[in-house]
């Protein structure tokens, strides 16, 4: 039986086990998904566990989407471009890492029907899965990226690999068409102090969150009026992505998948 994991720190949050196994089960393949908590000083030792397949692939979370490439061969063109990894692969002898988040975030906001092209985004958090939503926005054609981040230095760390970035300080705010929580503030309830209702009309409130469904600072956008969304749809299609990479197969998804992770 070959296994398969989502490695990060915090990692119980994760419903990719129940996702991944509920596909696995769907398709009669002879594998099991799980999760597993890592250290940094661990990392080498586990992916080299990939290399000699005693481990067939796995997914990547915060706070490691960085940190495991020098231990990989090669990289795709996105996650190069982005220096980000979210998925690993094991391919003719290589390790390799993909990026799937760029994909799954594009797919879950053309699924909101929110006309992104040409309007202003402001990422709350600079690390994690932000390299890959600034490349999807970019690819979505939007007007302006606006980036604010508890530790200002993390988020000039983005300009390298990203050109005509705003950054603003943590706590500011300035006119914007969709909002987007990048940051792990929400994951424990915790609550995001920012001036919210001093926002004009029509907004969009994205939380990368999926677990638990509604945080603090998609309520606060709820209790404004505005259109919210959490991350589940992206989560949804990013693990997609990471299937088809390691089964070939394209797995279903349908209201019984949507059921199943709100059920938890």
């Amino acid at each position: 039986m070959k296994k398969y994991f989502v490695i990060g720190n915090p990692i119980n949050h994760s419903l990719s086990p129940k996702l991944q196994n509920w596909w696995l089960k769907e398709n009669n393949i002879d594998a099991k998904y799980d999760k597993i908590k890592l250290e940094d000083h661990e990392i080498k030792n586990f992916i080299q566990d990939i290399k000699e397949q005693k481990i067939a692939g796995c997914n990547v979370t915060v706070p490691f989407k960085k940190k495991v490439i020098p231990f990989l061969d090669k990289l795709s063109h996105e996650a190069e471009q982005i220096q980000s990894v979210n998925t690993i692969t094991f391919d003719n002898g290589d390790l390799i890492g993909h990026n799937t988040d760029i994909g799954g975030f594009d797919t879950a906001i053309k699924k909101l029907n929110f006309k992104i092209k040409g309007k202003k985004v402001l990422i709350l958090g600079a690390g994690g899965v932000v390299p890959s939503i600034i490349f999807a926005l970019k690819n979505m054609g939007v007007q302006e990226i606006i980036i604010s981040n508890r530790t200002r230095e993390r988020a000039e760390t983005l300009k390298v690999l990203f050109n005509n970035l705003k950054i603003l300080e943590w706590g500011d705010l300035t006119d914007f068409h969709m909002i987007i929580n990048a940051t792990s503030l929400g994951l424990n309830n915790e609550k995001i102090n920012l001036d919210f209702p001093s926002l004009g009309h029509d907004k969009l409130f994205y939380d990368v969150i999926y677990n638990p469904q509604e945080t603090p600072f998609l309520k606060v956008g709820k209790q404004l009026g505005y259109k919210t969304e959490n991350g589940k749809t992206m989560f949804v299609y990013q693990a997609l992505e990471a299937f088809k990479l390691w089964h070939n197969i394209k797995p279903k998804v349908n209201t019984d998948i949507f059921k199943l992770l709100d059920n938890d």
